[in-house]
């Protein structure tokens, strides 16, 4: 089984150029688009946040379990959604603002889980009180045998050095760790952490493993925005890892022809992802 902890929200993206273009609601949150994208591929996987009861919250729920995404550890409360308004650039690549006082996903009470995968990133790490909770399930989740994945995907407006403290002290249960190439500076010295995936933008993605150090090349595609495509990427590791039947031992045992399957197969969806509007994962099906 996988987990995914952290946050789900709504992207506010705007339709057209401009300051005051209209905006259109997307589903999203880089938790929420990984496990959604694992559900998609047909992975085992449930969600442990708090989502809010109001439209947004419903729109979101709803579509984690059209994707077969159980939601047993994660309950509805009163306050409102986290909302993110988008900011595209001339390549494609977002930046957010974010509205997150108050907001449902803040109170959430992670539990640790015994097996499997347990996947941390995003927002949900960076607000206090929820991100001290998630440092704590994750901590206990490595001492109960399950296997943490950490992909920071970090935010300009919380780069701080406390945040990158915090994302340290996080490392120390982490097997995986994905990171953007502009993240790796900011975190500093993951020489420690078992496996470290980077990916290169349309260049490919690169891991360093205890085999060695491999990178493949990206499908060439025509690029409708980014968003979701680092989430697509997790999401895809993440689905291998657990369709491979590996646990801790097996995974650091891969060698460099097994990773390049892999992360071939995690450049292709996110090929897809990135080929449409919003965080539009693939299925299974679309990936050959």
């Amino acid at each position: 089984m996988i987990t995914v902890y952290g946050e789900a929200l709504v992207d506010l993206v705007p339709s057209a150029p401009g300051p005051l273009a209209p905006l259109t609601p997307a589903l999203g949150g880089g938790p929420f688009n990984v496990a959604r994208a694992l559900g998609r591929l047909g992975s085992p996987v449930a969600f442990q946040s708090r989502l809010s009861a109001d439209a947004f919250g419903t729109a979101l729920r709803q579509s984690l379990l059209d994707a077969g995404v159980g939601l047993s550890r994660c309950p509805t409360g009163d306050e409102p959604t986290t909302l993110a308004v988008a900011s595209l650039l001339d390549d494609g690549s977002a930046t957010y603002t974010f509205y997150v006082n108050g907001t449902a996903d803040r109170l959430a009470e992670p539990e640790p889980v015994s097996d499997g995968y347990a996947v941390f990133g995003t927002l949900s790490l960076a607000l206090e009180p929820g991100s001290l909770r998630y440092a704590e399930a994750a901590r206990a989740s490595t001492d109960n045998g399950a296997i943490v994945c950490l992909d920071p995907n970090l935010r300009p407006a919380f780069m701080s050095e406390k945040h990158r403290l915090f994302l340290r002290g996080f490392l120390e249960t982490t097997t995986v760790l994905k990171l953007s190439a502009e993240e790796t500076d900011f975190l500093g010295d993951t020489s420690h952490v078992p496996v470290v995936v980077t990916t290169l933008g349309g260049s490919g993605i690169r891991v360093r493993a205890p085999f060695g150090i491999a990178e493949v090349s990206a499908p060439s595609v025509q690029v409708a925005d980014t968003i979701g495509a680092g989430d697509t990427v997790m999401a895809a590791l993440v689905h291998q890892f657990d369709a491979r039947g590996l646990d801790r031992d097996g995974l650091l045992a891969l060698g460099e022809d097994e990773w390049r399957e892999i992360l071939d197969f995690a450049t292709r969806a996110a090929a897809v992802t990135v080929s449409r509007t919003g965080a539009d994962t693939p299925y299974l099906h679309e990936l050959g």
